[in-house]
């Protein structure tokens, strides 16, 4: 950003290594194609170009080169994480991070209950409080 440097695309993810996800839910979608590096698979995730559904984590086998993307991450129900040596998952940050940052607008977590365990009012409610 600025003074002509690219921002990394692989910023926006979280990496764990040695990690595939499968799908047990077969409504999930998945594509794949071959990608030579993992910054271009991340860059191709969070723009959703070519795919049919909103990208939320890929899988690099770095063994074939191939980017599996993916319409589901680990927190997915009708899901299973399976170790495997030639995958490394991403997974996009903001659908993965259990805290709001700043106003929360951007907020696609999973955590909707409060601290003190209170059911949290739903964004388009105005009871029992006004936004």
């Amino acid at each position: 950003e600025g003074k002509g440097k690219k921002r990394n695309p692989l910023h926006d993810f979280k990496k764990t290594g040695e990690l595939m996800l499968i799908k047990v839910n077969k409504t999930l979608e998945v594509k794949t194609k071959l990608l030579n590096t993992t910054e271009q698979c991340a860059k191709r995730c969070s723009r959703s170009k070519g795919l049919s559904f909103t990208c939320k984590a890929f899988a690099y086998d770095r063994v074939t080169k191939r980017c599996h993307w993916l319409s589901f991450n680990s927190l997915t129900n009708g899901v299973r994480k399976k170790q495997d040596h030639a995958f490394d998952l991403y997974e996009k940050k903001d659908y993965v991070r259990n805290c709001i940052i700043g106003k929360g607008a951007d907020y696609k977590g999973t955590i909707s209950v409060t601290k003190s365990g209170i059911q949290c009012q739903a964004w388009n409610s105005m009871i029992p409080h006004e936004h």
